[in-house]
């Protein structure tokens, strides 16, 4: 039998003699062990999703409630209906030859608007290209998401951008950049100085799960991680990075299982569900904002639509999954059933809300085709301070080549 150490110096040297058989290594926290094994990729099964409300709209737990009042689920709603008018008559305007690219959000409604509900209108947002509802809770105009995608004369970037890459300083709204995830780094960067501010505000960077791929969300992971700054890293993995389907993306437990491999809390959620999107995001916008840190929320929806309409699904994917969808589990019908469950909602208030919201946004539709193309000169302005000697040539020789073809310039089309 041992007998427990008998003075002070041997109790220090079994002390020492265990911490000195704990690895030293400065890289990670860990036991040693005297068994080879490889750590299996399925150790865990499956990271659950989140979830207030079933298919048919029933609170599930009601500790989970968000207790919303019918004022603001109404608002959500319409967003959500308002969002989707405008994707099928766009969508359609662009079938007709009216603009030349759109991408619609059906089926991911639910994901911005639950997330942006959560947000403060200070907090500065980072999105991929398919957000528009983002940007639309946050009270941007249908006449200019109108103007952006016609690039007319009233279009915030002077038309300047391919349809869809909408931008607002005002309301805290980077411009969409074309080329995917590089706004996952630039994100990091933006919530390290809010970090460094020290102000009450975070950042919050949307992205499907196929951006995830690019090296650019490695780098704004890692940097968010160990800089320690107030991000929300919001992924809509909605099955399909354009054609290709999750199961030839990646090998691992989707996008969520990567945030503890940087040191990040991380939350799957159902993105359809949209008070469980709404209640993780406000969660993860608190602590971000107290503890300075960020978060992973991984939101499972299905894009419905097409990629964009350089796109035609049917190729890659069954009418039989797309339709599944569209019926069984949308985030419209879903919060729709939970309004219509408490008398918030009927069937005449559905066909007036239809009715009017296609109304307001064929308007503002209208309005937009009518109005000039912005002035030629913007091509060269904004750039530098001052024009510089290079682009005045570039301007001068525009102007002769428009003079020289001018029977293929309709320039009373612009404004002067």
């Amino acid at each position: 039998q041992q007998l427990p150490p008998s003075s002070k110096s041997e109790r220090k040297c079994l002390q020492e003699g265990s911490e000195t058989s704990r690895p030293q290594f400065p890289g990670a926290s860990a036991e040693f062990v005297d068994q080879l094994e490889f750590i299996q990729p399925n150790v865990i099964s499956g990271i659950p999703v989140y979830r207030v409300m079933d298919r048919q709209g029933n609170i599930i737990n009601p500790s989970q409630d968000p207790q919303l009042s019918k004022e603001t689920v109404l608002n959500f709603y319409q967003k959500m209906t308002l969002l989707n008018t405008m994707d099928r008559i766009l969508y359609e305007s662009q079938r007709q030859g009216r603009i030349s690219f759109y991408m619609t959000n059906y089926g991911e409604e639910g994901t911005h608007v639950g997330s942006a509900a959560a947000l403060d209108p200070s907090d500065m947002v980072f999105g991929q290209y398919r957000e528009a509802g983002v940007l639309m809770y946050r009270g941007f105009p249908l006449d200019l998401f109108m103007a952006q995608c016609y690039a007319n004369a009233d279009d915030l970037g002077k038309g300047r951008q391919m349809p869809v890459h909408y931008g607002c300083k005002d309301l805290n709204f980077v411009t969409i950049s074309s080329p995917l995830a590089t706004q996952i780094p630039q994100a990091a960067g933006a919530a390290y100085a809010i970090k460094r501010e020290n102000r009450n505000r975070a950042v919050v960077c949307y992205f499907g799960e196929g951006a995830a791929s690019e090296g650019d969300a490695h780098a704004g992971f890692n940097f968010s991680a160990t800089l320690e700054c107030p991000l929300i890293f919001f992924c809509r993995n909605n099955g399909y990075a354009i054609s290709t389907p999750t199961n030839e993306q990646y090998r691992g437990d989707g996008i969520a299982a990567r945030g503890p491999g940087y040191g990040m809390l991380s939350i799957r959620v159902d993105g359809n569900d949209v008070f469980a999107v709404y209640n993780a995001t406000k969660e993860a916008r608190r602590r971000a904002v107290a503890e300075n840190q960020p978060f992973l929320i991984e939101a499972m929806t299905y894009r419905i639509g097409h990629h964009s309409t350089s796109d035609d699904s049917s190729a890659y994917r069954s009418v039989d999954e797309v339709n599944y969808w569209d019926k069984q589990d949308h985030p419209i019908s879903r919060l729709r059933h939970y309004m219509m469950a408490r008398g918030w909602w009927s069937e005449d208030d559905e066909r007036s809300w239809r009715k009017q919201s296609r109304k307001t946004v064929m308007e503002a539709f209208e309005r937009a085709e009518k109005r000039l193309k912005p002035n030629p000169e913007l091509l060269f302005t904004d750039v530098y301070e001052e024009m510089t000697p290079h682009l005045s040539k570039q301007r001068e020789s525009m102007w002769r080549h428009m003079q020289q073809y001018k029977e293929h310039y309709p320039l009373d089309l612009y404004e002067k």
